[in-house]
């Protein structure tokens, strides 16, 4: 039975949130399905990425503490630039990364030939390939190829090279080339084509007969811009002259060795480097070497040619002991200019210290005068001896720093390690940083979810039918009755052949419950009528009016009341299916028009005290039919026949034919299918049948889905429940 419930109206808060988990709930098969496509998606699009390897390496920035290193004052102009800076730029520039690429020849491609889309995807999960021929070519797992020599013309660069393994130890294959030439070869042995600029030598090859590998050089430039790109360099800390480099790849063996490479390269060149600036050195002194040399010779013979002269053989003691004293003191002031140069970096000139230092040189200074002086007091021939020798010891001690820093720097480039320390080698994790499978997965579910969420919220917005018997209740019309879904009478009119009834088919389900309350309602409501007739009408097709009409027609004769079903649909009517009518069967048409009698449309139904009038032949001119006093005439003769008349009409918003049939009958209801309906349509109905001089009795809301009804209600009650309640001993 239909039980009314009264609604009630928590907070409206808590009464939303309800209804958007109602609203969920109802559409989690939806739901469901999407979050699951969605993370088959992902699974399968984390798969057919191919695995991305990190390999990292650690190097130390060493202060450069040679005899080569710049002057102070330049440390000073250059404090501002770390050279962390200028490292990083040396190792991402072409010089590094250009021989990097050579050294491990990166600008070669050699890959096994995958079946597109999934191929990635099954080697992940180690899977094989069906042993089909048209599969033969696509890498099955185990293939290897390593090259020794690959050297194409400019113009073959980036093109693929198709090579093909032809023997079952993978000895042999043959080569497809650019210029769609093919040529066959060996592992270990060259091929070389002199005029073209083509060369190839392959090392090691694995695979079986039909595999297929795709070669190719790429130009060098291109090739040290993608190893740029995947290659990341960073200090460690502030200031810490610790570089971390780090290289991404498909291959941890080609990272690893790339990278090493990098550091190599770089190290190789820091080396060079010190080892120039050695040998700039040392070309500059070996420069000098002879003309201290000559001029050491030069003061030795000038020495010897005046003591031949003058006969001077040697100088005295007072002349020897002035020039060992003023040989000890320019030593000392020597001394001291070198100590003033690590001073200035720590002091200012009027630090203590400073002045001391300062204080010294003056002295000697002063005293290297008065010496000077005492030379001058010299006899003639003993001052140009002590003049001749000083030069001669001063032109040695040249000649002889030269020669000791000339092996200085012989040793020093010989033994250069440069200032790099490589601490951590190039290393590659065995865990690859992508694809992060579970991340992939994870956002594809919940992208899945998000977006069925989505799809079952905009299909409850564009969801425009009556939701509930409130909603007509509030447009001034009575529900008689809430008729159920019966999913197995659903679409049957598109069906060929004979429609079943439900209520004779099955009189147990719940739709037959609301029929057998519609007639309850309809036997009290229409105890005041003018006459035993009920037209059904509807705002537009495919509500189910005939259905309601066939099913509340036999309810009603089951009930015990002779009743009359009218098919007043005289455009389309097809209430004879019901009933396996012929369709030239005359019926209320050919009773209009005046070519039948009353007993001759009027046929027996399925069950006893049922009659059925069909709409007969469709007539060019219904409206006008319908018009005609033979409608009233015939509702006359079948009043006084039957307990109720029962009339399908056509659609009210279509067509004019339910006015004029409604202003015949006893009262006018209308049939409102469940989420389809709009309210309205139902509204624009009830105003143009009134505006026509015909009022709606009422109305049935049929079609009804507890479960979509429960979701979408505003508080979560429904307008009515229907519980089954069999009869003892039922099955």
């Amino acid at each position: 039975m239909t039980a009314p419930v009264m609604d009630d109206h928590p907070d409206a808060p808590d009464a939303d949130m309800s209804q958007l988990l109602r609203q969920v709930w109802a559409g989690k098969y939806w739901i469901l399905g999407f979050t699951l496509v969605f993370g088959l998606a992902a699974f399968l699009v984390a798969k057919s990425t191919p695995p991305t390897f990190r390999a990292d390496a650690l190097m130390q920035l060493e202060e450069n503490g040679g005899q080569m290193s710049l002057p102070t004052s330049v440390r000073e102009l250059t404090a501002g630039s770390p050279r962390s800076v200028t490292e990083i730029e040396i190792l991402n520039s072409r010089l590094v990364l250009g021989q990097a690429v050579a050294d491990t020849h990166m600008d070669w491609i050699t890959m096994p030939r995958r079946l597109p889309l999934v191929g990635e995807a099954l080697n992940q999960l180690n899977l094989s390939l069906p042993e089909f021929d048209f599969l033969r070519s696509f890498a099955n797992g185990g293939e290897r190829i390593e090259l020794d020599l690959l050297e194409v013309p400019p113009h073959w660069l980036g093109q693929k090279i198709l090579l093909t393994v032809t023997s079952e130890d993978a000895s042999r294959f043959t080569l497809l080339l650019p210029d769609q030439r093919e040529i066959t070869g060996q592992v270990g042995q060259q091929i070389t084509d002199e005029l073209l600029g083509f060369g190839l030598r392959v090392r090691a090859l694995e695979g079986a007969p039909g595999r297929e590998f795709i070669l190719a050089q790429i130009d060098e430039s291109a090739a040290i811009l993608g190893l740029r790109s995947r290659l990341s360099i960073f200090e460690r800390g502030g200031q810490s002259n610790i570089l971390e480099l780090s290289l991404q790849g498909g291959d941890r063996r080609e990272i690893e060795r790339a990278l090493h490479a990098i550091t190599q390269a770089y190290l190789r060149q820091n080396i060079s480097r010190s080892a120039a600036e050695a040998q700039s050195s040392l070309e500059f002194v070996e420069s000098q070497l002879p003309e201290a040399e000559e001029a050491m010779r030069n003061a030795e013979n000038a020495l010897n040619t005046y003591r031949q002269a003058q006969q001077a053989i040697d100088l005295g003691f007072e002349a020897q002991s002035l020039l060992t004293q003023v040989s000890s003191i320019e030593v000392e002031l020597q001394q001291l200019d070198a100590q003033e140069d690590e001073l200035s970096t720590r002091y200012t000139s009027n630090h203590p210290t400073y002045q001391q230092l300062l204080t010294n040189r003056a002295r000697l200074e002063d005293r290297l005068e008065r010496l000077r002086a005492d030379v001058g007091d010299l006899p003639e021939t003993q001052r140009e001896v002590f003049n001749l020798t000083r030069n001669l010891e001063i032109t040695r001690e040249v000649y002889g720093q030269l020669r000791n820093r000339a092996q200085e720097l012989q040793v020093l480039r010989a033994s250069t390690i440069g200032n790099v320390r490589i601490v951590d080698v190039a290393r590659a994790s065995p865990i690859p940083i992508a694809p992060q499978e579970r991340r992939i997965i994870a956002v594809g579910v919940l992208l899945g979810l998000m977006l069925g969420v989505a799809v079952v919220f905009l299909r409850l917005w564009l969801r425009r039918g009556v939701q509930s018997a409130e909603q007509i209740d509030a447009l001034g019309l009575l529900v008689y009755a809430t008729i159920n879904i019966a999913p197995q009478a659903e679409n049957a009119h598109k069906r060929k052949g004979a429609i079943p009834i439900l209520a004779l088919t099955d009189p147990g389900d719940l739709a037959v419950e609301g029929f057998r309350s519609l007639r309850t309602s309809l036997h009290f409501a229409m105890m005041d009528s003018r006459t035993n007739s009920v037209a059904l009408t509807s705002p537009a097709p495919g509500v189910g009016k005939s259905f309601t009409a066939v099913n509340l027609a036999v309810v009603a004769a089951q009930a015990g009341q002779r009743v009359c079903l009218v098919d007043a649909d005289i455009r389309r009517g097809y209430l004879r299916r019901y009933f396996d009518l012929p369709k030239d069967q005359p019926g209320l048409a050919d009773f209009l028009a005046g070519d039948a009698k009353l007993d001759k449309i009027l046929m027996p139904g399925p069950i006893p005290k049922l009659s059925v009038i069909t709409t007969g032949h469709y007539p060019p001119n219904p409206s006008e039919l319908l018009m005609s006093s033979s409608l009233k005439d015939l509702m006359a003769q079948l009043d006084s026949r039957f307990d109720l008349i029962i009339i399908d009409t056509p659609p009210a918003l279509a067509v004019t034919d339910p006015v004029i049939v409604g202003r015949q009958a006893g009262a006018t209801i209308a049939v409102a299918r469940f989420d389809v309906t709009p309210v309205r349509e139902i509204d624009a109905m009830n105003r143009l049948l009134r505006s026509s001089g015909v009022t709606l009795a009422g109305a049935v809301l049929n079609g009804y889905d507890p479960a979509r009804a429960k979701a979408s209600s505003s508080y979560g009650y429904t307008a009515s429940y229907r519980y089954e309640y069999k009869s003892a001993g039922e099955p």
